[in-house]
């Protein structure tokens, strides 16, 4: 995914990874799961309208396992097979369709190129799955994807043969158990494409504080971020970008992106790059106009406050959910201070009073996938944060344009500020630092943008 020039006019880096990495998680996974067959598909592209499909990309789970981006594939491993531990079923290579749709891999490509030990075209996926599923007596198969009802029909088949010849299938494992933990724990490798993904995003962000005018519509904002995301090698956004400008704020999930923007609002622009099939995710709020209005300047402070507090306790040995306390602490003193709430501190925490004005969790895992996989509460309990694991940290406020029990002056006003932040071994590194969030630093360049000259 993505174009390998990760720079514009720096030093190139590369959005694919060596194909040893992905054959060096192939034997890390095999040694983890405990014998058995394990199969991984990808998705076959989905259609946006008529016979147009929405841009492909690979399910993360089988991509992070063999590095192969065509769609329609199925990838088999077999960790007890002495000569063909890693299948691989592609489609096969046909010119009349790569005239159109570009080249394939094929069968040959499959061994050549991505190291299967053996590999078949997808339409033998049946008769060959089926002769390695009846020699096993455990499967790992995720069922939720568009493979699913026949992969359950080959493993019943299967099955049936185990009262005659003592194999086939007794036991259904889901992979992710072992995978997910494998994925939650970033490499070297990995932790440079997420660099690269948030230095494009921090781009992207600047751009926008500074081109940003009244009079201007929200998807103006979001196509320009857009823009830059591709300008600078990314695959593309990692997600739908929001840009949501006064009330559309209060949204959390906003993307109508259509509404003309005013001197006097906020916009809150939550975007992130993918570049690798990594992703970042980082939002920044900012005055439409050149500065903050009073009323803005005391949320967003609060806001910025509590993010603060929050990044500072992403260590390691800390529990997952530990940022997520700080945070609410410090937005709840800072709601009563402005009349939103009214009460004890710790009261209000226990209560969750706060969730009428701060509605989600602080943080989320973050990697292939924007919400990320791994278990936060194994065992019911926080886990600790370690070294390598990646969160974001994304405190906020929304006050809703019709919260009448809130003083007229803060109605309409959402404002979210979000970082990206890796887990090191001394601490952490916030890998999203590059984007303005200072009300003094966002009030210079919006009032150099709006006017030549500092506000």
């Amino acid at each position: 995914m993505g174009n390998p020039r990760g720079r514009v006019g720096s030093q190139a880096v590369s959005a694919t990874l060596p194909q040893s990495v992905f054959a060096a998680r192939r034997e890390e996974f095999m040694r983890r799961m405990d014998g058995g067959v394990a199969i991984f598909a990808t998705a076959t592209p989905a259609v946006y309208s008529n016979d147009v499909e929405y841009r492909y990309r690979p399910d993360s789970d089988f991509f992070y396992l063999t590095g192969f981006r065509e769609p329609e594939a199925v990838a088999v491993l077999i960790p007890d097979d002495g000569t063909a531990r890693y299948l691989l079923f592609v489609r096969a290579r046909d010119p009349e369709r790569e005239l159109w749709t570009g080249s394939r891999a094929g069968v040959e490509g499959a061994k050549e190129l991505y190291r299967a030990d053996a590999a078949f075209p997808i339409a033998q996926l049946g008769t060959e799955l089926g002769r390695v599923l009846k020699a096993t007596d455990k499967v790992h198969v995720t069922l939720d994807h568009d493979r699913s009802e026949r992969m359950l029909a080959l493993i019943r088949e299967a099955q049936a043969e185990r009262p005659r010849t003592g194999k086939g299938p007794a036991a259904l494992l889901d992979p992710t158990t072992v995978l997910h933990e494998m994925r939650l724990r970033k490499t070297a490798d990995e932790i440079a494409l997420m660099r690269e993904a948030a230095r494009i995003s921090c781009i992207a962000h600047e751009s926008a504080l500074r081109a940003a005018r009244p009079g201007q519509f929200e998807y103006e904002v979001e196509g320009l971020v857009d823009y830059t995301f591709r300008r600078h090698g990314a695959a593309g956004p990692a997600y739908p970008t929001i840009a949501a400008s006064g009330a559309n704020a209060t949204v959390l999930h906003y993307t109508d992106n259509d509404r003309c923007m005013r001197a006097s609002d906020l916009l809150l622009l939550d975007a992130g790059a993918e570049f690798g099939c990594y992703n970042a995710d980082i939002t920044r709020t900012f005055p439409v106009g050149p500065c903050f209005s009073p009323a803005q300047r005391d949320l967003y402070a609060i806001v910025l406050a509590a993010q603060k507090a929050a990044i500072d306790a992403a260590r390691p040995g800390v529990p997952y959910d530990e940022p997520h306390r700080r945070a609410l602490r410090v937005l709840c003193e800072g709601l009563v201070a402005q009349g939103l709430l009214q009460g004890d501190v710790e009261a209000l925490v226990e209560s969750e009073e706060y969730r009428r004005y701060y509605m989600h969790r602080t943080s989320h895992w973050l990697g292939m996938d924007v919400h990320d996989v791994g278990v936060y509460r194994p065992g019911g309990a926080a886990r600790p944060l370690e070294p390598g694991m990646v969160l974001t940290v994304e405190p906020g406020l929304y006050i809703a344009a019709d919260a009448k029990e809130a003083p007229e002056h803060f109605r309409g006003i959402g404002i979210r500020i979000e970082d990206d932040v890796l887990v090191t071994e001394s601490g952490h590194e916030v890998l999203s630092a590059a984007a303005p969030k200072e009300i003094a630093d966002i009030e210079v360049l919006r009032g150099e943008a709006l006017h030549g000259a500092r506000p």
